[in-house]
């Protein structure tokens, strides 16, 4: 598995390494707090990374949403018929733009980063430097002895004091301290989990979305994915539960972010949108804003305002006499 990982694991030890030297070497940090913050700083780059892909997950749900209507008709319709039925779906799903596996398109490239870290991180626990720090020693010691509030970043809630880590390390460790920073970064794993998936579901789905087989699936998404955390959350070392953490709250706070500047249409989202608008135009004293376009449409939802009424005529100007001649005017006193 190593083997096929290689290239990965290189990249993801040799990004910690490089944001440990910039907080341990330029600002001074200790080992222990610059390796925790380089953990840190790979969420920011692998998620910088995938911000194209969040865009598009972000599209794919909202469009697959929007869709949740079209699709129940075509489940009453097709119900018997499970062949057509796929066929209808592909097809409205290709006519939408969409794809039902582009939402999951982020996790699925995180998790080889994920599984990486994890790698390199055992590796930490167990002695057996991976990826860039093979040949590097002094920093593989310096990981290996890292700490997060007195708790190696190897350690974990099963494995508090994992072998192969020094003597005068373990002998500091203690036990309950380790399973109280992997109890309390556990629980901040699965409730960011579950709050990110409730964010979505509350404030940027129709109500439409709300009812049927993909609202189900949803809602089971909501319960069970936290709980497959809390479950996995017991074996993952320290570190590797930190960078979740770090990688979930990076989630919430980019799609809250989205919900709130780029609402899907017909949800409560929109409608607070709607409203800060609203009370944004009445704060300036100008009109309200224009009616939000339908999507896929040219045009606003409701009739334009009439046109405004014409300027009133200018009022004309003053008449210049006519010229006359000499003969005319002397004419004109004899009569």
């Amino acid at each position: 598995m190593d083997t096929l990982l290689s290239p990965l694991l290189f990249v993801v030890s040799w990004i910690m390494i490089g944001w440990h030297a910039l907080f341990a070497t330029v600002l001074g940090i200790s080992d222990g707090l610059s390796w925790t913050l380089s953990i840190v700083g790979l969420v920011v780059v692998i998620r910088i990374l995938l911000i194209p892909l969040f865009v598009r997950q972000i599209k794919a749900s909202r469009a697959m949403a929007v869709l949740q209507p079209q699709v129940r008709e075509l489940q009453k319709k097709y119900g018997n018929d499970r062949e057509r039925m796929s066929q209808e779906m592909m097809k409205l799903y290709k006519d939408a733009g969409t794809n039902p596996f582009a939402s999951c398109l982020p996790i699925l490239l995180q998790a080889p980063f994920f599984f990486s870290l994890f790698r390199v991180l055992d590796g930490i626990a167990i002695g057996a430097p991976r990826g860039a720090f093979a040949g590097q020693e002094a920093l593989f010691e310096s990981a290996r002895q890292a700490t997060l509030f007195g708790v190696p970043l190897s350690s974990s809630f099963r494995n508090p004091i994992p072998p192969g880590l020094p003597a005068d390390i373990t002998a500091t460790v203690n036990v309950v301290g380790v399973q109280v920073v992997a109890g309390v970064l556990v629980a901040i794993m699965v409730a960011t989990t579950f709050l990110t998936q409730r964010q979505l579901m509350r404030k940027n789905m129709p109500a439409a979305a709300l009812e049927g087989p993909f609202a189900q699936q949803q809602k089971i998404l909501l319960y069970v994915l936290p709980l497959t955390f809390l479950f996995s959350g017991y074996w993952f070392p320290i570190g590797v539960v930190l960078y979740w953490c770090i990688s979930n709250i990076w989630t919430m706070g980019q799609q809250f972010y989205v919900i709130r500047r780029m609402p899907a249409p017909g949800t409560p989202a929109e409608e607070a949108y709607k409203r800060r608008l609203a009370a944004k135009a009445a704060r300036r004293g100008g009109p309200p804003p224009p009616p939000t376009p339908e999507p896929g449409g040219t045009g606003p939802t409701t009739t334009a305002a009439p046109p405004p009424p014409p300027p009133p005529p200018r009022p004309p100007g003053r008449q210049q006499p006519k010229r006359t001649t000499r003969a005319q005017r002397k004419g004109s006193r004899k009569s």
